[in-house]
């Protein structure tokens, strides 16, 4: 890593349909010391060259069992010294939402959270992989190693992070329960390096394509970059990349000084 690296991560909602709109190059021009991508919906054998082996960088992937759905990978100019894909357990590790990739001075959890609207049982599901992830992360702390965690997390924190948040009280992403999970994870050491940096309202990461909401700026903040409190004097900046488009999320993103 260089003296000052950029870590992003974005939710593309389907990374061959972001390749048609300019992924590979937007990749290129921001070159990322390290880049997290979630809902990838794609295994890397179906594929370009360009997707799976851009210049300059190593890239790492976990898919689910079902074709077209969940995903995630993180594209990385260092090699990482080991990429896991899974919390050890296959309720969860089925669906390709979790790359862990280490590094000598940290360790990235990239996370693609379920979504919780479905059903009653989706939403159970959703909980109980909050859970997990708690007790993933506890074990790769006695590592002594900072700890970044990045990705979607369907669920907006607190109700500045969201444009409308009491017609939203009773819809998952904002329930009670989501966000209390939200505040244990914080509860256990952990920091919102966005609202470290930024307490304005209005700054979001995801709208609705179906009703332009991006165009009214009508959104919720679901995307995150979390740090270990021991470690939040190694974040320079944090940032919402809200001016690209090509998903219905855009970039977020850190800098870190060493």
């Amino acid at each position: 890593m260089t003296a000052a690296a950029t870590i992003l991560s974005w939710n593309v909602n389907g990374i061959r349909s972001a390749e048609k709109k300019g992924f590979p190059d937007w990749l290129q021009k921001e070159k990322p010391a390290v880049l997290a991508v979630q809902e990838t919906k794609a295994r890397p054998d179906q594929l370009s060259d360009a997707l799976v082996h851009p210049a300059g960088y190593d890239s790492y992937w976990s898919y689910g069992q079902r074709p077209g759905y969940s995903g995630v990978a993180v594209y990385s100019q260092v090699p990482a010294l080991r990429a896991d894909t899974g919390f050890n357990v296959p309720r969860f590790d089925g669906e390709g939402r979790i790359l862990i990739a280490e590094y000598e001075r940290f360790i990235l959890f990239n996370i693609y959270f379920p979504n919780g609207k479905s059903s009653a049982e989706r939403l159970g599901f959703k909980l109980d992989f909050y859970r997990e992830f708690f007790n993933c992360v506890k074990s790769f702390r006695r590592k002594k190693k900072t700890i970044i965690v990045c990705g979607d997390f369907n669920t907006a924190h607190q109700e500045i992070d969201l444009a409308r948040p009491r017609e939203n009280s009773t819809v998952s992403g904002f329930l009670p329960q989501e966000r209390a999970l939200m505040d244990v994870f914080i509860e256990q050491g952990f920091i919102d390096t966005f609202r470290f940096f930024c307490k304005d309202p209005g700054r979001y990461t995801w709208w609705d394509l179906k009703s332009r909401a991006r165009d009214r700026n009508v959104g919720w903040r679901i995307d995150y970059f979390f740090i270990d409190k021991e470690s939040i004097g190694r974040v320079q900046a944090a940032f919402i990349l809200d001016q690209v488009r090509g998903s219905d999320h855009c970039p977020v993103g850190i800098t870190l000084k060493d």
